[in-house]
């Protein structure tokens, strides 16, 4: 029998089908059309099958990527899924935005002169192959163990905990501020990226497992909001993700003019048919170097705009977003102007232009990154729209929910224990971006995950306590 493995010395690299850039940019539809079972086990064929698989070891969930690169190699799909989806609760959405280009394919053994498995195409391709032949079903629990369950966030970290919670029984309440369930997942990620109906159709199964929703429900603040305290009273234990998603400003001249918007603000309604900003004729300039600036770009080409500029204050080389992104936006007509960092945004009453300061690369920062200094010398930019995706920051939680017991680090992020997602208070656990700060959505899986382990050894823990102290 011939070797189905270890094929990319005569396999080529290829990635899933894009569409036309100049089709793609003038709608919001996923640009990636997806591989058919064919490529997909050419695909997989070409991995090494490696003694020690950097895939696996650079995944934050640990995915078990060669062994169900082997399986969809020999078209054993439905245990590759299986296998999958064993570490995964949403392998078709990291097959879609994960920035493989940094984690898995980024650290294949056989990137160097062949190019890496493009293991997020082959990810994608099993799970949908999964759904369309009904092999994806609701995670029943065997039996119910008469505990609830709160989490107050729908984001990727919260709705994988509920998930896992579910599965070993617990009844699972998901309070969620906005009218729809999904966080970052439904809110932030553009259609281009993760169609709305890949996130409803996870929603669903969540709904037919048994957890329920508590959606356009607010916590804290507000005439119809709840307080904390009764959230809390209300379960054996909490598990808190609301992600972060206050946006850091530019603290510059000028950032309070009309046309200058927020990012998320800006993401949140570019796919509507009227949305309140709307980029369709505008010169915008888009001010960031993220995944977050390069959604922000793309979209505000699809709406239209005459010109779309993106402003850097490093190099291409030192961006953080992911490559392949930055790659899709140029290809759709942005323009990136780096080694610059908005002076002033300039205007009467509406923002008119920006001017920059030009900067150069200094020595590296205490995170590895390349220091910024200025040159002295500026430029300007006309702009019509400027769109500021300069990170996010958490909400100030304790003051919120009136719960000065809730420890926070100095970041204002939740402070939990390592390793164990519980936070100063007993019962409560937190995980995701409000615990790590803006991330990555697999790390955000990892975490549901990995809380909702701790919180059943919580829970049982507490269940034989009291046992004990009843005897």
């Amino acid at each position: 029998m011939t070797e189905p493995m270890l094929r990319f010395v005569s396999q080529p690299q290829k990635r899933p089908t894009k569409r036309p850039a100049i089709k793609r940019r003038a709608d919001f539809k996923e640009i990636y059309k997806g591989f058919s079972i064919a490529q997909a086990e050419e695909q997989s064929s070409r991995c090494s099958q490696c003694g020690i698989p950097f895939c696996s070891a650079h995944c934050p969930l640990g995915n078990n990527i060669p062994d169900w690169l082997r399986l969809a190699a020999t078209d054993r799909l439905k245990e590759a899924y299986l296998l999958s989806s064993a570490t995964n609760n949403f392998p078709e959405i990291c097959g879609r935005i994960c920035p493989q280009d940094r984690l898995c394919e980024g650290n294949c053994v056989i990137h160097k002169g062949f190019e890496s498995v493009t293991i997020g195409g082959v990810e994608r391709f099993i799970t949908e192959t999964a759904f369309q032949n009904g092999w994806v079903e609701p995670n029943y629990p065997e039996n119910e163990l008469g505990k609830k369950v709160g989490i107050i966030g729908s984001g990727p970290a919260g709705l994988a905990c509920a998930e896992n919670l579910r599965a070993k029984g617990y009844e699972v309440h998901i309070y969620e501020r906005q009218a729809q369930a999904g966080g970052l997942l439904r809110y932030g990620i553009p259609g281009f990226k993760l169609e709305k109906n890949i996130v409803d159709r996870r929603i669903e199964l969540l709904k037919k497992q048994g957890v329920i929703f508590h959606l356009g429900q607010e916590i804290g603040e507000g005439p119809k909001a709840l307080s904390f305290d009764s959230i809390r009273n209300r379960y054996d234990a909490l598990f808190i993700a609301t992600g972060v998603y206050q946006a850091r400003r530019a603290h510059v001249q000028g950032e309070d003019l009309k046309g200058v918007v927020k990012a998320l603000e800006f993401l949140i309604q570019a796919e509507n048919p009227e949305p309140d900003y709307n980029a369709k004729g505008k010169k915008v300039v888009v001010i960031g170097g993220g995944d977050t600036a390069m959604d922000c770009v793309r979209s505000a080409i699809r709406q239209g705009a005459q010109k779309v500029t993106c402003v850097y204050r490093r190099d291409r080389e030192n961006m953080p977003g992911s490559r392949q992104e930055v790659m899709n936006a140029e290809e759709e007509g942005g323009i990136f102007h780096f080694l610059a960092a908005p002076e002033a945004f300039i205007g009467r009453e509406s923002v008119e232009a920006v001017r920059l300061k030009e900067m150069r690369l200094a020595v590296m920062d205490a995170n590895g990154r390349r220091a910024v200094d200025p040159t002295g010398t500026y430029t300007q930019l006309d702009a019509d729209m400027v769109i500021c995706a300069l990170g996010f920051d958490p909400e100030d939680l304790p003051s919120k929910w009136n719960e000065p017991k809730l420890a926070v680090t100095s970041w204002k992020t939740l402070s939990v224990k390592d390793q164990h997602y519980e936070t100063s208070l007993p019962g409560i656990f937190a995980g995701g971006d409000i615990v790590r700060g803006a991330s990555l959505v697999v790390w955000a899986i990892a975490d549901g995950r990995g809380a909702a382990e701790t919180m059943h050894k919580y829970l049982i823990k507490q269940a034989a306590q009291k046992i004990e102290g009843a005897l």
